[in-house]
């Protein structure tokens, strides 16, 4: 449903840029999924051109299509969203985006809803998971936003601030800079970079506060998880990681002077969904589970016990 969305956000905005706009995704991030799809379709969709984009004749079958079904499929989940469940059992879908809350997520909707029926999926970005609330295929998820790039509140959903936090830097732990206790942001553009993918804004978040000093990340790789935490293992790059991030042999994670860099986790349920009258309670214990894992964390206690 996500790719038949984006096409016709394309083709209603005739701007890959104005997609991304509406879609709240960066452009070059909408770019590579439009790739993407044509490639699993195995045609193109859209003739590129000086004043945008236009469906070629391919493009206008799929589209037609797309604008045919959506409507049907958009009903059906809002009813199946708010539809009673058989046998009593209530079904919790939940999602998150990488953070160190879905755990305490299950354990809550465990402990406020006995003998739930609870499923989860991850997503490497919040806004298909915001998206997935909203339209009922999610009861619940933990997402998450910086300044400047809030993530917009769907009619019917509910959204919980958990935590913000700063967020700190990984680096080799051979790096010269990983002897300091906090290094300067300025230092650490004068490395190379890994980031992840641009369908995410977070990296173009980190180049907006890198341009607020004066300069442009240099960056080489890109890269998610296991796979970034490998790129700066090796010597090659460095980034950017959650405070509670656990250290693992070979990087060691390191304060920002002054955190110029800020991250929000975030909890958002539907207001018409299993959680309408235990959603606070859950937020309440995803943020003692978010407490716990921050306390857990020694950069981050060492952070906290610096500001003491």
């Amino acid at each position: 449903m996500r790719h038949l969305r984006t096409i016709c956000a394309i083709a209603d905005t005739g701007s890959l840029t104005r997609a991304a706009a509406a879609l709240h995704q960066t452009q070059p991030g909408l770019s590579a999924q439009l790739r993407r799809i044509e490639a699993m379709l195995g045609g193109t969709l859209f003739e590129r051109g000086q004043n945008g984009v236009v469906p070629t004749s391919f493009g206008e079958v799929v589209l037609a299509r797309a604008q045919a079904v959506l409507p049907t499929l958009d009903e059906l989940m809002n009813t199946a969203a708010v539809a009673p469940r058989t046998a009593g059992t209530r079904r919790f879908r939940l999602g998150s985006a990488p953070a160190p809350l879905l755990g305490g997520l299950i354990s809550a909707i465990k402990a406020l809803h006995p003998g739930a029926d609870i499923t989860t999926r991850g997503h490497h970005t919040p806004q298909p998971l915001l998206d997935d609330v909203a339209g009922g295929r999610l009861e619940a998820a933990i997402v998450g936003d910086s300044p400047g790039y809030e993530l917009p509140v769907p009619h019917g959903v509910v959204l919980r601030s958990i935590a913000t936090e700063p967020v700190f830097a990984i680096l080799p732990e051979s790096h010269e800079l990983a002897r300091q206790e906090e290094v300067v942001l300025e230092d650490l553009l004068d490395q190379d970079w890994a980031v992840p993918r641009p369908e995410d804004r977070t990296p173009e978040y980190w180049s907006r506060v890198a341009l607020g000093v004066g300069r442009r990340m240099r960056i080489r790789y890109e890269a998610e998880g296991r796979l970034l935490v490998e790129v700066v293992r090796h010597g090659h790059a460095v980034s950017l990681v959650q405070p509670t991030f656990d250290e693992v042999p070979g990087v060691v994670v390191r304060p920002i002077a002054g955190d110029p860099i800020q991250f929000r986790h975030v909890l958002v349920w539907h207001r018409d969904g299993p959680l309408a009258s235990t959603g606070e309670k859950v937020a309440g214990l995803v943020t003692e589970s978010y407490n716990a894992a921050r306390d857990r964390s020694p950069a981050y206690r060492r952070w906290q016990d610096r500001r003491r």
